[in-house]
């Protein structure tokens, strides 16, 4: 019975595919915007970039972190993650995300990429209100490398721990029930948290605090890791951390030098304020440390960076070089207490500190930004107040439609491991390979 409502299923979406061409096509070509190539240009090598960072930044970074046991199964998550969404935002994502729609949610007229049309012949591109003078293929392909990290950085909330087959349906649902419309809440046009005058110029509350609420749900439904806080747990190889690390530092130039969609001073102030945000962040979570342990630590100083990434993520293009070090030593030391002492005051166990580091770090970048932004460089003047709300609509969503899939899916097919596949490690159990 299962097979034969499979087939009708499969059936059912082949004869469907012939209606796509009756889908809207989203913007008219009546109006052309003359393509600039060093724009262009610069957006491929950021879209390269930002991929680059899941692959194999984030693996790398993740899979030094868990137990020798995990470590090809945290990289498959990763990877698997990367192929995943780039098929769900080619079919339906990205229509949902950054076509017109409404204030809430995208229409379907870019179905299947439907409409997105160049015209090679006069250098010109259909318009798309968000992707200035680039073409709406490297928009949407830029857009898709963060549509493919946000997911990836949740796994480091329920590492070790997740059952492979509800890790992909959990991420295929989230990407489309959560990602998509807080995407288009926030940088659509005419999304109602850029209405409201919302600042995230890379994804402050899109990508980090999104990831670090949903990661923080994940830890609390899935429990904690067989012998937490009984047994060590120590990272398998640091080396592989710190080259992960540094890989998302470079990455992260693509990130948020390349939200301005263009080759000019604006990305270039993005650029410096990533900088100066990571170095501050990176010697803020350092000294903490070693003031508290006495020792410091590469995996802090690695992870103290990765906070001042996060931090000045919605900060990037709005605030100049004092606001971004102020951004980044906070970073630093809020982050800091967040992996360490609100985790172990609250107990929960967010494994590699997806929620400590980006929910945390998320939320104090957004609320900072409404603080620091400069007008004359991000043309917009920052409000605390405007900041806190979409850092509150965005915890609230996402955590209340997060646990709802998580309780369904745990109903259907189960979340996680048996106690002893836990013990013997998902390399094995999952992948049916080991690390010799």
């Amino acid at each position: 019975m299962k097979k034969a409502m499979t087939a009708l299923g499969l059936v059912g979406l082949f004869l469907a595919l012939p209606a796509l061409a009756d889908v809207p096509a989203g913007p008219a070509l009546q109006d052309f915007k003359v393509i600039n190539s060093g724009d262009t240009a610069w957006m491929l090598t950021s879209t390269a970039l930002v991929l680059f960072m899941t692959i194999p930044g984030l693996a790398l970074f993740y899979g030094g972190m868990v137990r020798k046991k995990n470590v090809l199964a945290t990289l498959m998550q990763s990877f698997a993650i990367t192929a995943l969404v780039t098929i769900l935002w080619a079919v339906i994502g990205y229509s949902l995300a950054f076509t017109v729609g409404n204030p809430y949610i995208g229409d379907l007229s870019r179905l299947l990429l439907n409409g997105m049309d160049y015209i090679q012949d006069s250098k010109k591109l259909s318009v798309h209100p968000s992707a200035g003078t680039i073409p709406e293929s490297v928009f949407m392909m830029f857009q898709m490398t963060f549509a493919i990290i946000t997911p990836a950085l949740i796994t480091g909330a329920f590492a070790e721990r997740m059952k492979f087959s509800a890790m992909l349906v959990f991420m295929s649902l989230w990407s489309i029930l959560v990602y998509a419309p807080i995407a288009h809440w926030v940088w659509a046009p005419g999304g109602w948290m850029a209405d409201k005058g919302v600042l995230d110029f890379a994804g402050g509350t899109v990508v980090h605090i999104n990831a670090g609420v949903a990661g923080l749900v994940c830890a609390l439904v899935l429990g904690k890791r067989v012998g937490f806080g009984k047994e060590a747990m120590p990272p398998h190889n640091l080396v592989l951390t710190l080259i992960g690390a540094s890989m998302l530092w470079v990455g992260w130039f693509g990130f948020n030098a390349g939200s301005a969609a263009a080759s000019d001073g604006r990305a270039g102030m993005a650029m410096v304020t990533t900088q100066i945000a990571t170095a501050a962040a990176a010697l803020a979570w350092m000294f903490a440390e070693w003031l508290t342990k006495k020792k410091p630590s590469v995996l802090g100083i690695a992870s103290g960076a990765v906070a001042g990434l996060v931090a000045i993520t919605p900060a990037s293009g709005f605030v100049d070089a004092h606001g971004a070090l102020i951004i980044g030593l906070a970073a630093g030391v809020v982050c800091f207490w967040g992996a360490t002492g609100l985790k172990h005051m609250m107990g929960y166990d967010d494994s590699l500190d997806a929620f400590g580091v980006h929910g945390v770090g998320g939320i104090l970048g957004a609320l900072l930004t409404g603080v620091f932004a400069v007008k004359h460089i991000g043309g917009a003047d920052g409000s605390l107040a405007t900041q806190a709300l979409g850092v509150g609509v965005t915890v609230v969503y996402c955590a209340a439609i997060t646990f709802v899939l998580l309780k369904i899916i745990d109903l259907v097919i189960g979340l996680r491991v048996a106690e002893e596949e836990e013990r013997e490690g998902l390399d094995v159990v999952l992948h049916g390979e080991r690390i010799e």
